[in-house]
């Protein structure tokens, strides 16, 4: 279970603005590319469930995960998450051809998107129908380290319009949100509980109001 704050900022004066204070802490920038999945005959979206190609810094690493059961309250998300790192090559062709997908066979996040969603079989007998690309959107993610928390800000690029966001991965999520709060409140921050997930705002083709 993945657990994170996640606050929205309105605008990209405010998101510098809150650049500038924690430059201080900055670790690294990632420039991440995110790339989605569904089912030929949509079995993950209609569970709820997505499978997620991310490609870091020039293809330099990739990811895949599949997301599930998702619940964003208050500010506070909490998703089942299975993920692991794959050769960017192979995440490349599976982009062009997602029929690939199937080859990855051994990943965990594939091996219950079949299992627990059927989906992903390629061949007669072995049930589930295959891949289709949903397309995505990129993201400049700063990574902080702010009071032993690790902080990402967030913007994301998608083709209708720009989010900015602030995320915090924590077991304690209440503790942190507290304590972000009060950070950005005391240095005049404007700032509201994020209400939909990055892909939920990738589908819906519009940001949020």
């Amino acid at each position: 279970m993945e657990v994170e704050v996640k606050l929205r900022l309105p605008d990209s004066a405010t998101h510098q603005k809150l650049s500038d204070l924690l430059s201080p802490f900055h670790i690294k920038t990632h420039l991440q590319e995110n790339i989605f999945f569904d089912g030929t005959a949509k079995e993950l979206s209609s569970k709820l469930a997505v499978l997620r190609l991310r490609f870091y810094n020039s293809d330099s690493r990739c990811v895949v995960s599949l997301k599930a059961k998702a619940v964003l309250v208050n500010g506070v998300s909490r998703v089942e998450e299975d993920e692991e790192d794959i050769d960017p090559s192979i995440g490349r062709a599976c982009v062009a051809e997602p029929w690939r997908l199937c080859s990855i066979g051994d990943s965990q996040g594939f091996e219950k998107g079949r299992d627990e969603f059927g989906v992903g079989g390629d061949k007669e007998g072995e049930g589930g129908g295959g891949f289709v690309c949903l397309g995505g959107f990129r993201n400049v993610r700063g990574v902080y380290d702010w009071k032993g928390l690790t902080l990402e800000l967030d913007e994301t690029q998608f083709d209708f319009g720009t989010c900015y966001e602030i995320e915090c991965e924590s077991a304690e999520p209440e503790q942190v949100k507290e304590l972000l709060e009060d950070f950005l409140k005391e240095n005049a921050v404007d700032y509201s509980y994020s209400t939909v997930s990055k892909f939920a705002i990738f589908r819906s083709g519009k940001l949020p109001e």
